[in-house]
């Protein structure tokens, strides 16, 4: 591991100043993703600088309804939290369906947004990878490709964005705060994470010196038809070969609001709001739900190890848009699909 320097911010401004006078630094939250890459030696930052001291861990009533959730509530806070169970429980059963208690634990919420992709070659520094190197090429595309995006890629990078709340959160319209060197601003999250393109470096859009400092959620009425399904090797503590965050408002049979977020197939949480407008008014039926599939993998292509993803992907869209109609979610405890 590299030599670096250590230091603790006690103030959001004080974090932004240090990043500004050291570029090559990062941040320290719970550092469940960030240690391990330095351990790797694929991140190999010049200094640290630890923002727990940082008053980000609230989470906060807004006066429509709505959560306000700062950046260093663990993963765990936001799950259990009754408030985001009662009005939000997608989000909740989405941090639930990831990782290990004792991750969810230490994990953080803007440290979840802003993890990297967990692509083998991304991880060996042995390997050409954009990522890490850019121009230096794609070692997955050609090589094992099981994990890897069927959408969105391009031939820079096939790489997937790891989360599950990300997903959820893509889902649910939520808003990312951040403050940089000269102001705060808001980000869409549909805005937040990039598609690789020609720079698959940068995960988001970020500028330099910003710091995340929390997320809003809106009220909704999606909390009686909604389900996060996530489908993976095994049923506990694996990242997901395909996940689908589904979410639906119905009345009369028909379906007023529709959302469908999906994980493990894309370099950030894919969604398609156009796609998802063209069934306002749709009966809640298999046909629609098959249509809905069809629709949003219109695109979708396979890298020969990962075709298969593509018929997994329209089953599960289908299956969590049946358990949303139905009012029951996915249970995370019994992970066995329903």
């Amino acid at each position: 591991m590299k030599p670096f320097t250590y230091t603790r911010a006690e103030t959001v401004a004080d974090a932004v100043a240090a990043l500004a006078a050291s570029p090559q630094a990062q941040f320290l939250a719970g550092g469940t993703n960030l240690v391990d890459l330095m351990k790797y030696e694929v991140a190999r930052p010049d200094a640290i600088i630890d923002i727990n001291p940082l008053p980000l861990g609230a989470i906060e009533d807004l006066p429509d309804g709505g959560l306000r959730i700062g950046a260093l509530a663990s993963n765990s806070a936001v799950a259990y939290d009754e408030r985001v169970q009662l009005r939000f429980p997608l989000l909740s059963s989405a941090i639930l369906a990831g990782a290990s208690p004792q991750l969810r634990n230490a994990a953080t919420t803007g440290g979840n947004l802003l993890q990297r992709t967990r692509c083998a070659y991304f991880y060996d520094p042995s390997t050409p990878c954009n990522k890490r190197e850019p121009g230096s090429g794609c070692a997955a595309i050609g090589g094992l490709t099981r994990m890897h995006a069927i959408l969105g890629a391009s031939d820079k990078c096939i790489a997937v964005h790891p989360s599950d709340m990300c997903v959820a959160l893509a889902a649910l319209d939520a808003t990312v705060e951040v403050v940089g060197p000269d102001s705060a601003r808001d980000i869409a999250f549909g805005d937040f994470h990039r598609l690789p393109g020609d720079m698959p470096h940068r995960d988001n859009t970020l500028e330099p010196g910003e710091l995340v400092t929390g997320i809003r959620l809106e009220a909704n009425h999606f909390a009686g038809h909604y389900t996060y399904l996530k489908l993976r090797d095994r049923l506990s503590y694996a990242f997901a070969l395909v996940s689908v965050a589904a979410a639906m408002e119905i009345a009369d049979g028909q379906i007023l609001d529709l959302r469908v977020a999906l994980g493990g197939v894309a370099h950030k949480p894919w969604r398609d709001p156009l796609a998802e407008a063209e069934f306002a008014g749709a009966p809640v039926e298999d046909e629609t739900f098959q249509k809905v599939a069809e629709r949003l993998l219109l695109e979708a292509r396979g890298h020969g190890g990962n075709d298969f993803k593509i018929p997994l992907a329209r089953k599960a869209i289908v299956r969590a848009l049946r358990q949303a109609a139905s009012g029951t979610p996915q249970s995370q405890t019994i992970k066995a699909i329903q």
